[in-house]
């Protein structure tokens, strides 16, 4: 493991005073909940019901068993740019592998990753061939997680790509490859345009480009029937969905003063997101995600107590979201799962594509937790033929 300078990579473990896991159960098991609106359905927040389900469940929780099973993965820390960034450090065992720094979003974590660790560095063992090995670097995002507390201002999506490249540059890397999902996806191809020369090509699923929720009626009549829904999904998302946005960007600070004292509020700001925008929407968050990445999930957010900064770095930073930036040439590829809203079209104009590939039938969101294996496959066919 390389050092920097005055900023070494230092060992990282995971320790959660007990008192805090403890004061969490309590806090849970005194839970005071609303009474339930008149129409106490998904539509206006997280149901009354399912809420104390999962109060419930998230109290006996096993927080000891999940920190010892996440402290069996080699987890690191350095200081770039002022800020503290935990990442976790896997390398294959197999000669030549590729570099692989994949990359979460919100309200996800690190975590989303765990279950892919072993099938991209060890692909022999778990349905793959022995030449798709990578060595993985899984950073959590400033302001997320274990990379915080949060130092400055200032973390647009241009900050978290250079100080990740440095990330990589410490690590020795000088060739590598990118992975991410939500605000991954949008930091993964300006890593692109940060350092085109080194990065070999840039993954994602979900939407890639500027976010466009109105289009003419020309260029609406001349789009796929799957197009077409999603530009109907992005208008109902604009009237039905948009508050989260509103609040997290303009007030995080307030947001995060009150989830942080108060972890059932925190878990409904989360489920929320995490029940809308898996696939299908109707069942339940849990059956689709795990229950396991669930409470592990909102527990890293509570003892952190991180939900502000991450709300103020995805959401509150200085950057339009309708601005289309140049294409940096890296070969990009993106997956599209039934709940996306990728537009090609809007794609190609910020991003080389190379590779495009629909799944409309299923997977939501959060695609290393609901079609694993289709993900590994699209990440593994792509870079293959840099292998």
């Amino acid at each position: 493991m390389n050092s920097h300078h005055a900023h070494p990579i230092l060992p990282f473990q995971i320790d959660i005073d007990p008192a805090q896991v403890s004061e969490l159960q309590s806090r849970l098991a005194n839970t005071r909940l609303s009474h339930p609106l008149p129409d106490d359905a998904w539509s206006n927040g997280v149901p009354i019901a399912t809420l104390r389900d999962y109060a419930e469940r998230w109290r006996h929780h096993d927080w000891a068993a999940t920190q010892d099973r996440l402290n069996r993965l080699p987890q690191f820390s350095t200081e770039i740019d002022g800020q503290t960034i935990h990442f976790l450090h896997i390398r294959s065992q197999a000669p030549d592998s590729i570099p692989l720094m994949l990359l979460h979003g919100w309200p996800g974590s690190f975590l989303e990753f765990e279950h892919l660790i072993n099938p991209l560095t060890d692909p022999a063992a778990h349905g793959g061939q022995s030449g798709d090995a990578f060595d993985l670097v899984i950073p959590s995002l400033p302001g997320f997680g274990f990379s915080t507390p949060l130092v400055d201002g200032g973390w647009s999506t241009h900050r978290i790509a250079t100080a990740f490249t440095e990330l990589m540059t410490r690590l020795g890397y000088d060739r590598f490859a990118v992975q991410g999902g939500d605000l991954g996806a949008s930091v993964a191809p300006e890593i692109g345009r940060v350092v085109p020369s080194r990065v070999i090509g840039v993954h994602v699923n979900g939407a890639l480009g500027a976010f466009q929720p109105e289009v003419d009626d020309q260029t609406l009549a001349a789009m796929s029937a799957v197009e077409q829904d999603r530009m109907r999904r992005i208008g109902d998302f604009m009237q039905t969905e948009f508050g989260y946005i509103a609040l997290q960007s303009t007030r995080p600070g307030l947001l995060g003063a009150m989830v942080a004292d108060s972890p059932i509020a925190q878990f409904a700001w989360i489920l929320d997101k995490l029940q809308a925008w898996s696939h299908p929407a109707e069942t339940p968050a849990d059956e689709l995600l795990g229950e396991d990445f669930i409470f592990a999930n909102a527990s890293l957010y509570w003892f952190t107590a991180s939900a502000g900064s991450a709300a103020y770095v995805g959401y509150a930073q200085d950057q339009p979201w309708d601005v289309i930036p140049e294409s940096s040439g890296v070969p990009t590829a993106a997956i599209q799962f039934a709940h996306d809203i990728g537009i090609r079209s809007f794609a190609e104009q910020a991003n080389s594509i190379v590779r495009w590939t629909e799944h409309p039938g299923s997977g939501g969101h959060f695609a290393a937790l609901e079609e694993p294996e289709l993900l590994l496959r699209g990440i593994r066919e792509f870079f293959r033929p840099w292998q």
